[in-house]
């Protein structure tokens, strides 16, 4: 399923409005980023937590539909982030790569890493397959 990047990232208003910019979306690998900007910070001019999940989530939850039938639609039903380091100026990037595809959920891995190429958080999801009705 091909689709222009810009449209993808229109179908998530928050993802556009955080400033998710998409490099590369398909059915096996989905390439996000994110700049930081003081607006998306906590103290000490730290990247919010939430900021880096909603990455995570806006890339997981894009390799997991690219790769659907037909019709189909996807949620996600869960999501473990482990947040290993902060994150205090440039971008970050998030890959998102399916590790398994069943006829009713996907799980997605999501690595994001830093500008130094710094491993900064790890996330797993498992997203629900919504056959059309």
């Amino acid at each position: 399923m091909a689709a222009n990047l810009d449209d993808l990232i229109d179908a998530m208003p928050l993802a556009r409005d955080l400033g998710i910019v998409l490099d590369q979306a398909g059915p096996e690998l989905v390439v996000a980023r994110l700049t930081w900007a003081p607006r998306l910070c906590t103290a000490d001019g730290i990247l919010h937590g939430g900021a880096l999940m909603t990455l995570a989530d806006t890339a997981g939850a894009l390799v997991a539909y690219l790769g659907l039938p037909s019709g189909a639609t996807t949620a996600t039903m869960t999501s473990t982030t482990h947040l290993l380091r902060p994150v205090r100026a440039g971008t970050v990037r998030a890959d998102a790569v399916p590790l398994h595809r069943g006829r009713t959920v996907v799980m997605v891995q999501t690595t994001v890493t830093a500008a130094d190429g710094h491993l900064v958080a790890q996330v797993t999801q498992t997203q629900a397959v919504r056959q059309p009705r």
